[in-house]
This record gives structure tokens, sequence and C-alpha cells, in this order.
């Protein structure tokens, strides 16, 4: 019987071949929603709509290992579980049923910019990051003027992130992350954010992280980020693992299934 763990079992990097084990795994939640009622059942509950509950099936039996070295890149549809299992192996989300086994410590990109107090400034919430990722503050401090350097944000790191875009929020967020130096890296939709220049050395950093780290996992619709960045893959459909293999199998696999040819537009962005 598989052991059921709250939070992934963080081992020592030093004693294991392996990254991540996942075994079994399972994440079932409930969400409500209002159901808009009927012209009858509006004036019986005095306008009031009827409140459901949706159980929704994350991830179902999903198992895999991971080796030092390995970098894995996660593709499916919107709603497949994607999302759901980086969270699970970062120990964001608990297991409903099965096991997650992590040896090292992670730094995680899984929403860029989530976590930041927009009143404060870039460079505060760098240090702010920083001490989130589990760095003392002289760590931090060490790191935080080659960090600001890195965003290329000039004199906007001292103002307000009330006062950023989009994507420079999510800039401040990717530099964090990437500057962690982290046993395992976890990234989620990250490399699209960005002009093109930033886009190519956000890709750079990556590759140099893929190297340096004992593994890596990356979600991306841009299939070819995948193939370019990844030596094994995995694709999940409705919570299920549907095919484990190279980035090029799996890719061929996935774009037949959904019933794509392969072009520089589709695997660009799917």
């Amino acid at each position: 019987m598989l052991s059921v763990s709250p939070d992934p079992v963080v081992e020592d990097a030093d004693e294991s071949p392996y990254a991540v084990r996942v075994e079994d795994l399972s994440i079932t939640y409930k969400t409500t929603f209002e159901r808009k009622p009927t012209l009858k059942q509006a004036l019986v509950r005095f306008g009031r709509g009827e409140r459901k509950v949706h159980t929704v099936e994350a991830l179902k039996n999903v198992s895999f290992d991971i080796r030092v070295g390995t970098a894995m890149g996660i593709i499916g549809s919107n709603g497949a579980g994607k999302s759901t299992l980086m969270r699970a192996m970062a120990g964001i989300l608990p297991p409903t049923s099965g096991n997650v086994e992590v040896w090292g410590r992670a730094s995680t990109l899984l929403a860029l910019g989530v976590g930041f107090n927009k009143a404060l400034s870039g460079r505060e919430n760098i240090v702010l990051g920083g001490l989130a990722a589990g760095l003392s503050r002289r760590e931090v401090e060490e790191r935080v003027e080659e960090i600001a350097e890195w965003t290329e944000l000039g004199e906007f790191i001292d103002m307000p992130m009330n006062t950023y875009s989009s994507g420079m929020a999510a800039r401040v967020g990717f530099s964090v992350a990437v500057h962690m130096r982290p046993d395992i890296l976890m990234i989620d939709e990250a490399l699209s954010t960005g002009d093109a220049h930033f886009r190519e050395k956000a890709s750079a950093k990556m590759a140099e992280l893929r190297d340096s780290a004992r593994a890596m996992f990356l979600i991306s619709h841009g299939l070819g980020s995948i193939s370019e960045m990844c030596n094994d893959c995995i694709w999940l459909d409705k919570g299920r693992l549907m095919m484990r293999g190279s980035p090029e199998e799996v890719i061929d696999a996935y774009m037949t299934y959904v019933k794509v040819k392969k072009s520089p537009t589709t695997t660009e962005e799917m």
C-alpha cells in the first residue's frame, strides 16, 4: 500500500539518483457554482440562485519518476491537470491519495508575481521573494542587486509594483525564481513573458539552470519550447497520464490526438 503524503517528502539530495517520484497520485477537489434560477424559483427564493457542488478529478492515479539530469516537459490541453501536478510536486496542493517524494530544494514559477506586495517596489519584492524561497537575509542581500539588474527595468525597479504592467511584474517574478539556484526548477508558462530580447535572455537562463539543477519541469503551450529545452516529456489528458517519451514522440502523438497538423504556428502556441 502506498503511503499518502500531505506534502512532498523532501529527501537528502545527495543520496538518491532521483529528483522526484510520483506514485499513484490523485487529486480531487470540490468547487461550488450558482445555478441561474427560473422565474418561479427566483420568486420562491427571493431572487437567490441555487448553489451546486461540482467534484473535479484533477489528477487520476498518475505515476512516474524523474532521475537527476532530466528536463521534463509537461503538455496537454487546458484542464488536463498540468498545473495541478506541478503544484502537488511543489507542496502547494496536498494529494487526495498517492505519494510525492522530492529530493532537493525546489524553486517554482507557477504564477509570476503571485505573493508580491504591489505597494512595495520591485526591489523590495525581490527581497521578499528570496526570503520566501528560504534564503537567509545575507544570501538575499548578496543577490538582490544582481537580480534587480537582470530584470532590465531600470529606474522602475524602485517604483511601487502597482505602477507596473503585467509584463514588468512577470519579469520580476521570473528573475527572482531563476536566481534562487534551486536543486529542482518548476516553470509554468514563464517563457512567454516580455519582449523578444527578454524571452531570448530567459531561454538562455533556463538552459543554464537545466544544466546545473538536479531536474527541471516545464509546462508550456509552446511545444517548440518543450522540444528545444526538454529531454523527456509527459502528456496529460483529463487528469490521466497518456504517454511518456522523448519530446518529439509525445508531441507528435498529442498533435495527432487533438487532430492538429504540425506547423511553426501550432508548435509555437497550442
